[in-house]
């Protein structure tokens, strides 16, 4: 079997705060709602998956978290816009905690130049919860469907 070239990779958060996830709600011209967990692409600069994501937090929440914790990894088929190599893109989620926010510490350019509304909420960290948003992508909400325990052993004190 021949593997696809890795073209992108993200950092993303189920990030948890007490009984609640937070999410980000897009809302795109056209296009029905649906929810991301924050976080985006790794970039040149980041030394680190998890770097990459701590600095995606505290762009798109102005936020700090704590206690991270891989807890899946999704791929998928990618093209680039415009051009470019094909391949896939893997999507890297940590679960981890919520240590501070202020939505007005927000910067970037999800920020600053904007397409659509990107709205921070917070969903029930259970399977009703889950299952009252559209949560992309489709294996994550799987994922977290199947596993909401098993995320919230993810942050034991005693997991090393």
């Amino acid at each position: 079997m021949t593997e696809r070239p890795v073209v992108k990779r993200t950092a993303r958060a189920v990030l948890l705060d007490g009984d609640h996830l937070i999410l980000i709600k897009r809302t795109k011209p056209g296009v029905e709602p649906y929810w991301v967990t924050p976080g985006g692409g790794v970039e040149a600069e980041d030394s680190t998956v998890v770097e990459a994501l701590h600095r995606e937090i505290d762009e798109e929440l102005g936020a700090k978290i704590t206690d991270v914790v891989p807890c899946f990894v999704d791929t998928v088929e990618h093209i680039p816009e415009g051009g470019g190599v094909a391949g896939v893109k893997v999507q890297h989620f940590f679960v981890c905690r919520l240590a501070s926010m202020d939505p007005a510490l927000r910067h970037g350019p999800e920020i600053e130049e904007p397409c659509g509304e990107y709205e921070i909420v917070r969903v029930p960290f259970s399977r009703v919860g889950i299952a009252a948003v559209h949560l992309v992508p489709l294996s994550l909400r799987h994922y977290l469907d199947g596993n909401i325990e098993g995320v919230r052993a993810l942050q034991a004190t005693d997991l090393g």
